[in-house]
């Protein structure tokens, strides 16, 4: 059904309040989830349509993207077998190299032209060239620690190239890899926490995950069971409870660290809905979950 004129124009209402107040704030976004591979052009270029919609009103985003279903691909057609242990990728030497050419060197430019494409001004950047990290030390069930490989936490983010292109309006786009800050090896980083970490670093105002779900669910073969609402101190239940699980485990402790560092709002959001970038900062409603403080 097409939406009325005086509708149209209500929306619009409804977003300039918003528009007003985040002017010439920061607004991290992480973009990652099957919605990237999708084959619809619509689908995928979405996203791309509400960075370029932020910056024409005068909003700084900045990306963070994934590309973790790509990385799986190519290692698989590269002989090597993909394993997951609390939600990270296990990452020898080979397949480190797998992830900086299948992230930096494909994603990367394939997010910043469909963006620059659509009339906005996007600059990309390896992950190695803008972070540093430490091994990533995880323990399992059993009080020891899991081997991981070359899987990095981002300890360092250079914020001044990424300040340089947003004083020129340009949005820096960024993958996920680092450099060891002590044997200056290549390293896989999971892209919520290097997300976190590039918005904790630029004192953004907000942080959106968006991903292939609707947000956190309670039930997640259950869309109805999203939660809409979610204060950082009811973390530790979630997870006891096994509701934070698997991949939602980093993203949610990222979700923490931001929040706990200064972020106003962290939102996760289901990057297959279209806009739903704009629709979770310009209406009030919004969509997804929100983590606060």
């Amino acid at each position: 059904m097409t939406q009325s004129p005086i509708k149209k124009a209500e929306t619009l209402i409804e977003a300039l309040s918003y528009i007003q107040k985040f002017e010439a704030q920061t607004f991290v976004i992480k973009y990652g989830g099957s919605f990237m591979d999708s084959p619809d052009a619509t689908v995928r270029n979405s996203v791309a349509r509400d960075i370029v919609f932020l910056e024409a009103v005068g909003i700084n985003p900045v990306v963070v993207h994934g590309g973790g279903k790509a990385i799986t691909r190519a290692m698989e057609q590269a002989g090597l077998t993909a394993t997951f242990i609390q939600g990270q990728r296990v990452t020898d030497a080979a397949a480190v190299e797998v992830v900086e050419k299948v992230l930096s060197k494909e994603i990367n430019p394939e997010v910043v032209r469909t963006i620059n494409e659509l009339g906005g001004s996007a600059k990309g950047y390896a992950g190695s060239d803008i972070f540093l990290c430490r091994p990533m030390v995880n323990i399992g069930a059993d009080g020891k620690p899991v081997e991981l490989g070359y899987v990095g936490e981002v300890t360092r983010v250079d914020i001044f190239p990424l300040l340089e292109c947003l004083h020129q309006g340009i949005t820096p786009v960024i993958s996920p890899t680092a450099r060891g800050e002590h044997d200056g090896h290549l390293y896989n980083c999971n892209a919520d926490v290097a997300a976190a970490q590039v918005a904790i670093a630029l004192h953004a105002a907000r942080l959106v995950f968006m991903s292939d779900v609707p947000g956190l669910m309670r039930d997640p073969k259950d869309v109805s069971t999203v939660i809409p609402h979610l204060k950082i101190d009811e973390v530790d239940g979630l997870k006891k409870a096994g509701i934070v699980d698997k991949g939602m485990i980093p993203k949610v402790d990222s979700a923490v660290a931001a929040i706990r560092a200064g972020i106003n709002k962290v939102s996760f959001v289901d990057g297959r809905v279209p806009h739903s970038v704009l629709l979770e900062i310009f209406t009030d409603e919004g969509l997804g979950t929100e983590v606060v403080m």
